[in-house]
């Protein structure tokens, strides 16, 4: 027997719900962009052939960037450990998966001569782009 779903809406809201959350141009997104376009860096967008999609790629410094939503993908702060009350185990899982292929797609990235790094959310407003270390040595 099939446990009972604790969500509020119907499948076909939530469905509706999840498909509104953005996984590219988001605000955080954004505003490192605007900051690292200001400090001469130049990049590509959301590369298909890439393993993961990176968000921002660097060709010219064989640099990957990821900005990773804290929830979403499971960082260790305060908005990252949360876990919704309503349908916890599905969360648990969709954030556990979303890790590993996060490390899949790092390892695979690596395999091919890039440099990874990973800017989480929570990091966007304190964080000073000039140093990131894009620019390999």
């Amino acid at each position: 027997m099939a446990a009972k779903s604790t969500d509020v809406f119907s499948p076909e809201k939530r469905s509706a719900v999840m498909r509104a959350v953005k996984s590219k141009d988001t605000k955080p997104e954004l505003r490192l962009r605007r900051a690292l376009h200001a400090l001469g860096f130049r990049y590509r967008l959301n590369v298909k052939d890439l393993p993961g999609k990176p968000d921002l790629v660097f060709p010219r410094h064989k640099t990957i960037l990821f900005v990773h939503g804290c929830f979403w993908h499971g960082h260790d702060c305060k908005r990252g450990r949360r876990v919704p009350k309503s349908n916890a185990d599905y969360w648990r899982e969709k954030i556990r998966k979303n890790r590993m292929r996060d490390r899949k797609n790092k390892k695979a990235l690596e395999a091919l001569g890039w440099r990874v790094i990973t800017v989480w959310e929570c990091e966007i407003p304190t964080l000073d782009p000039g140093t990131l270390p894009i620019v390999k040595d």
